[in-house]
């Protein structure tokens, strides 16, 4: 059984459905449904692949130019006319989910990575903890399935949690045989730690590095592969979809080159949207400055299904710089994480008094899954009055701190801590989405064309709350099981080379003139950072019924403000920049997170309300936002379907 909701209302959770489907997937119009009759199914995932199912057989032919005899219909080398390029795949993101996806699909076609900043500024750079993975004899695929069920407060779907606890074993020893290298124990093993929220030690790690060492591999692979072309400092506007029946076909996407400002167009059989989170609806978050939704508001406004996006994950450690010896000169784009692994090795959580309370709070203590010991941090921070805890690992040898830790070491010396001597300052930080793009077991989505992995979708594998070190091996998982299934759809798609004059194509907004352009980015920037106070403030780790409501309302106010500041300046409706699109983005993300919240009327994993402060089995049920046409701002429209004023 799933729960719909209207997007842009959180008031819906359990009215009458507005429309029916007729089977899986065929909507009479595009609004909100809530779902019935799923309460005997046995897997979600299951339910919601056939929902996803689109008919294969109904593809355009168009003309595509064909040049392998080992590749039918595939795409040679880049082709460009003008500022189109044409590929088989397009990627969006260049972290792990993407870059992996990428180097299995380019032995069959042409694929463009299309990346917002550097190749290697993602999520994943920034992963210190590990990949979770059953490599222990004493550790089992079940004992993983429970620990993640557990954690999701049994959200999880577990056809999901057994296909990555199942195959994520041996996503790690394809990155081995690529060349990312992990830590090894004296026996020559690979070294296996423990975090919260784990029953065995399971966490494949490369020192507090383990991203970088991932990302490093496959950017390697990547750039000596022929047929992967990188498009490095390209922001992802939009997605080019037309409507076949009723459906939704994905064509490709249209991006700004933020160096030069000027709008390329991908046109693409099979698009792969990899583009990591939102941790930037919030003022204070781990993830790097381009996790800003641009994923999961693209696809929204493509009318893709979304889900779960109430269940946002705040990390319970970032390092918080007001107990630093020295301040930061500069305040951070982003928090600065203290890997879950610290805790996983014996690191103890006091208040300023010294005082340890973890234990009064959960029995597992500092080994509580993440949601437990964010909630126990806020609360010691507001009956205290106190900015920060204090985590302390200096009970431990300086020769296991440094070598488990190095880069967390180096980081705090910085700033004159050394943290072999003395307790680390932390507070929790927005961190990670649980909720996103809804999708099949083989990274499908209702959109055709279109496929999803890593944090931009919601596969269930995470429930109500991210076991520690699982989103990595769920982008390694789904990313790998994607690849099938784009062949299949690549090889039976052409490409159109008129195609690209379908939609109107997005404009620079250099007529606007250096003065009035400054001007807008300025305001953007002010709007920017009272939606994250907005956030942090109603929509935070401990919620009411009356603040998310006042959010919803505030944010939309704030939101018209900004458009009609915008438009009063001369910004027209296809206008592009980097700070403007961000925005919408963050706007459409901060709403759905808020319709969400507002639509669960019980406190489940991450969500957690005062108002409805117990577990309830009957909502025990994934809150599903379906395609709205009634979106009336400019952030929830596609550009190509903006009312031109």
């Amino acid at each position: 059984m799933a729960t719909g909701i209207a997007s842009g209302s959180g008031q819906l959770y359990l009215r009458e459905p507005v429309y029916r489907r007729n089977s899986y997937g065929k909507a009479q119009c595009h609004s909100t449904v809530i779902l019935r009759g799923m309460q005997n199914q046995t897997h979600w995932s299951s339910w919601i692949s056939k929902l996803l199912q689109v008919d294969r057989s109904n593809y355009s032919q168009c003309q595509v130019k064909t040049n392998r005899k080992s590749h039918r219909g595939t795409i040679k080398s880049c082709q460009r006319e003008g500022s189109t390029r044409y590929f088989d795949f397009a990627v969006i993101g260049s972290g792990i989910a993407g870059l992996r996806y990428a180097l299995e699909v380019a032995k069959h076609g042409t694929v463009a990575v299309i990346t917002k900043a550097e190749p290697h500024e993602s999520n994943t750079n920034y992963a210190q903890g590990g990949v979770s993975a059953v490599l222990c004899p004493k550790d089992s695929v079940e004992s993983h399935m429970q620990d993640t069920i557990v954690a999701g407060a049994y959200l999880c779907d577990e056809e999901t949690v057994r296909v990555v606890c199942t195959e994520g074993p041996e996503r790690i020893r394809e990155l081995i045989a690529m060349g990312a290298s992990f830590d090894h124990g004296e026996d020559g093993n690979l070294h296996l730690a423990r975090e919260g929220g784990h029953s065995h030690r399971r966490i494949v790690h490369a020192a507090d590095m383990t991203g970088r060492e991932i990302g490093r591999a496959l950017l390697e692979a990547v750039v000596k592969d022929p047929n992967i072309y990188v498009f490095q400092h390209h922001f992802a506007v939009d997605l080019l979809t037309t409507q076949d029946g009723s459906d939704i076909v994905c064509h490709g996407i249209d991006t700004i080159n933020t160096e030069t400002q000027e709008v390329i167009r991908f046109i693409s059989k099979v698009t792969l949207l990899a583009s990591g989170g939102a941790g930037h609806i919030y003022p204070s978050t781990t993830n790097p400055p381009v996790a800003t939704g641009d994923g999961m508001a693209m696809a929204h406004r493509a009318q893709a299904v979304i889900s779960n996006m109430e269940f946002v994950q705040f990390h319970p450690t970032a390092l918080a710089d007001e107990g630093l010896p020295i301040r930061p000169s500069n305040a951070r784009e982003n928090a600065f994480l203290i890997t879950e692994a610290v805790r996983g090795d014996g690191g103890i959580l006091y208040n300023l008094d010294m005082e340890r309370f973890m234990p009064s709070y959960d029995e597992r203590a500092e080994l509580a899954p993440r949601d437990v010991v964010a909630r126990s941090i806020d609360d010691q921070l507001k009956k205290r009055g106190e900015e920060y805890v204090l985590l302390d690992i200096s009970h431990k040898p300086t020769e296991k701190i440094l070598s488990h830790f190095p880069n967390i070491a180096a980081e705090c010396l910085r700033y004159g801590l050394d943290i072999t001597q003395q307790p680390i300052p932390v507070v929790p930080a927005a961190h990670y989405m649980c909720g996103g793009v809804r999708a099949g077991l083989e990274g499908e989505t209702n959109v055709r064309g279109l496929y999803v992995a890593g944090e931009v979708a919601c596969t269930g594998l995470h429930g109500a709350n991210r076991l520690a070190s699982n989103s990595l091996a769920e982008a390694l998982v789904f990313a790998r099981r994607a690849v099938q299934p784009s062949i299949n759809h690549m090889n039976i798609s052409k490409i159109d080379h008129s195609a690209s004059s379908r939609w109107p194509r997005p404009v620079a907004p250099l007529l606007l003139g250096d003065t009035v352009l400054n001007k807008v980015i300025r305001q953007t920037r002010e709007v920017r950072k009272e939606l994250q106070s907005i956030m942090w403030e109603y929509v935070g780790i401990v919620r009411s019924t009356s603040r998310l409501t006042l959010a919803e309302t505030r944010i939309i106010e704030l939101e018209l403000k900004w458009e009609r500041y915008l438009f009063q300046h001369g910004w027209e409706p296809t206008m592009v920049g980097l700070e403007a699109c961000e925005m919408r983005n963050l706007f459409c993300c901060a709403k759905l997170v808020v319709s969400s919240a507002l639509s669960r009327h019980e406190s489940r994993g991450l969500h957690y309300t005062i108002d409805f402060p117990h577990v309830e089995e009957s909502k025990r049920l994934p809150t599903v936002i379906f395609p709205s046409q009634l979106n009336s701002s400019w952030s929830s429209r596609q550009l190509h379907r903006q009312q031109i004023c």
